[in-house]
Order: structure tokens, then sequence, then C-alpha cells
């Protein structure tokens, strides 16, 4: 069943509830509690990757359950329903941390903890939820790519809010109101488009999950399609992740100039990628396949980071930042596209839509990537002299973040295009699932 545009524009902007949180996360929590609040960079990377390993297995389970949900809303919507408001306050409580790390380091870090436990856990069953009716209410490739430009427009505006905006905004209104004011917005933005989803009648027939939980892993596990975009899109995270955590330092460090720089920098780049965005799905996206945009992005994302390792000035490091922006267009635009073809795959196979599964399992992995960030960050800077007790950092610091910033982007890139290479799902593969699926559609007497 076709779906209008009201709904699809509705399903979009609910994505803010999910942005903006995650993405301010990545993008100031370390800068927060390390250059605000002093915790020593060693405490914080434990952290950051006690937290990247709980985020990542327990959104399996929660995938896992999703399926499993029977409501009066169907399997995904009490997670969003019930799990933005308290996702909200958590994220908030993140950021009126009253200790200072110079004289209580370990009442910091228990802050710290406590406030990523809690958020990660009810954002995790948000998301699931959110993410997993994609390929259930929009079942061709044409209105999943539709749907995925529109999100990620809206995705562009939620960046913006939670990248470019916190540093500038914390300068004016402190760091507590800043935390507040973002997740007043998320979970505005959320509620507000609820009951559009709850209105949109899908035509599934598939039953949820039946296998118990450790078959269902095995099961989800095996399947080469799905390791190879996860790995792929594990390298796409650490890629992003070391650019928006790291930038924020690198402005201050590396290129020398304040705060509002990097709200600036950062507000290009998420432009970039707004307006690349209509542009590369009405052309490379009608043309190409998923792993075909994707390899494409990939490798103009590894491309696109070397002006950084040269910028010096605030144009400069404008105009580097419009480069990745238009990279990033073509990442953002079809990851979700190609998982949604890995779980048509799976329903050929197994008669089961498991699209909690597959979005649980695929963050499992991808959100090791944080931790990989949170350890490289962990080991580089403090080599080159970066030390939060410090008022004063020595010069070399510059260079380490202009590293940090360069080079795990390109590396992530470059090992993403190589797990694409192994994707399977392309070309008469593809079409076959394609031509599979809408032949069980068509006995089960459901329109795509």
């Amino acid at each position: 069943m076709a779906t209008t545009n009201r709904q699809k524009w509705l399903y979009s902007i609910a994505n803010l509830g999910n942005v903006i949180p995650y993405q301010a996360i990545g993008a100031v929590i370390v800068f927060y509690y390390t250059d605000v609040k002093h915790l020593p960079v060693a405490w914080a990377s434990i952290v950051m990757t006690v937290y990247a390993f709980y985020n990542a297995f327990n959104n399996p389970v929660i995938g896992y359950f999703s399926d499993r949900t029977k409501s009066r809303w169907g399997r995904r919507i009490p997670y969003m329903l019930f799990g933005m408001l308290p996702e909200a306050i958590f994220f908030a409580f993140l950021f009126f941390a009253p200790f200072d790390g110079r004289q209580n380091p370990g009442a910091l870090v228990a802050w710290f903890s406590v406030g990523l436990f809690f958020w990660e856990g009810l954002g995790t069953a948000v998301s699931t939820g959110y993410y997993s009716l994609l390929p259930e209410v929009f079942r061709s490739y044409d209105e999943r790519t539709d749907v995925a430009a529109r999100m990620n427009i809206v995705q562009t505006v939620g960046l913006l809010l939670a990248t470019a905006l916190p540093s500038a905004l914390a300068g004016w209104i402190g760091w507590p109101r800043m935390g507040l004011s973002l997740s007043i917005v998320a979970a505005a933005t959320m509620y507000a488009a609820l009951p559009a989803m709850m209105g949109i009648k899908w035509e599934a027939t598939e039953e949820g999950e039946s296998l118990s939980l450790v078959p269902a892993l095995k099961a989800t596990l095996v399947n080469r399609s799905f390791l190879t975009v996860a790995i792929a899109q594990t390298m796409r995270f650490f890629a992003t992740g070391t650019l928006t955590t790291g930038m924020i330092f690198f402005v201050k460090y590396a290129v020398g100039l304040d705060q509002g720089a990097t709200s600036v920098a950062l507000a290009t780049a998420f432009v970039a990628a707004g307006i690349a965005m209509w542009p590369w799905r009405m052309t490379l996206g009608k043309r190409y396949c998923a792993r075909t945009n994707l390899l494409i992005a990939y490798s103009l994302t590894a491309v696109a980071v070397i002006p950084l390792a040269f910028v010096e000035n605030f144009i400069g490091l404008v105009l580097a930042a419009a480069l990745v922006g238009v990279a990033l267009a073509g990442l953002i635009l079809m990851g979700d596209v190609i998982l949604a073809e890995v779980i048509d795959e799976d329903e050929v196979k197994t008669g089961k839509r498991r699209a909690g599964m597959y979005f649980g399992m695929s963050s499992l992995i991808t959100t090791l990537s944080s931790a990989l960030v949170s350890v490289v960050f962990g080991l580089l800077l403090p080599a080159y002299g970066y030390n939060t007790a410090l008022d004063v950092q020595p010069a070399s610091v510059g260079t380490g973040f202009r590293i940090f910033l360069t080079v795990p982007t390109a590396i992530g890139s470059i090992l993403a295009v190589i797990a694409l290479i192994f994707y399977p799902l392309h070309g008469k593969k593809l079409e076959a699932v394609k031509a599979a699926l809408a032949q069980k559609r068509a006995a089960e007497g459901v329109k795509a």
C-alpha cells in the first residue's frame, strides 16, 4: 500500500527525536566531561568504551523483543511512545554534572556512567522501534529512497541542532540549559509525529520473530549480506565518529579558532549534505543500486578529509567541511536503504519479517565503532601531550587532533569500501530477491 506525502514527511520528522540526542552525545559529551569538567582523558575513554559495549549488546536484545511485541499500536510504536520522555530526561541529566574532575573525579565518573547507562538503554528502545518501521511501512526501492531522502533532510536539521549548535549555545546559556533545550526539542518532535505513525495502516501479514533469542542471533549472524553491510556501516560510524568527536578539539587546538567556528564548520558540512541529498538521489540514487552508491560515497569521504590535514584558517575550514558534507550525503541516504534490502532477503529465506532483530544486530556491530573512537582518542591524544589537568595545552596537541580528525576517517572509509566489495546482494541476485518478495506479497494478497 502506497503512503502519502504527508505520512512520509511526518515519519521523517520524528527522526529528530533520534538524531538530536545521539549526535549531541557523539559531538560534545567527551569535550564536556574532559575539557569543561576536567575528567582525565583515560577515565573518559574507559567510560565511553564500556558504554559502547553496553550499547552494542543491548541492541539485538531490544530488537528481538520488538519483533515479538504485541499491542494495539503494533510492534514498534510502544517503544517510542513510552521511551522518549524518560530518554530525554536522562539526556539532559548528563549535562547537569555538579562535580569537577580535578577535585572529585570518582563522583564525576559515577554521574557520567549512570547518565549514559539509562539514557542509552532508553534511546536504543526508541530508535529500534522507529527504524524498524522503515522496511515494514515503505516497501519499494523508490519509496525507501524517497523516504530516506526526506528523513535525512530532516536529519540535516538535527545534525545542525545537535552538533553545530551545542558549543555555541553552551557558551550563551551554559551547558545544563543547552542539554535541557535539546532534550525538549527531541521529545517534542517525536511526540508530535507519533499520532501520524499510529495512523499509517501498513498491510504486513508476516508474523513476528518465532525463534528463541540465541537461534535468532545465530540466524542473523550467518547472513553474508548482513555481515558485509554491518562491517561497512561500522567503519562509516568510526569515520564519522572521529569527525564529530574531534571537530571541536580540532578547531580549538589545531586551527586556533573559538568554539563558534566549530558550529560554523559542522553547520557547513551538514547543510552541504542536505543540499546534496536530493540531487544525489535523483542522479546516482536512481541510476545505481544502494551498494554502488555507498562505494562512491565512501571513496569520496576518504578523499574529502585530506584537506583537513592542511587547514590553517577559517575559510579553509569551511571549504573542507563543505566537501566532507557532499560525501556525507551519500552515506546518510543509502545506509538504511541497503539494510532494508538485507531484511527483504531474509524474509524471502525465512518467511518472517525480522526488522527489529536486524536493526538491533546492526546497532550491536556498528556501535562498537564508538569504542574504537574512544580507544584511538585515549591512546593518540595523550601521546601528543593532551592533559585535562593543564590550563594551557602544549603546541603538539594541535598536531594530535589534526591526525585524529583525518587519518582514522580515511582508514575507516577505505575499509568500508573493501567490505562492500564482498556484499552479494546486487545485480541479478538483488533483482531475484525483489521478484521473489513481490510473488510472496501477491500470494498473501498484500500490495507492495
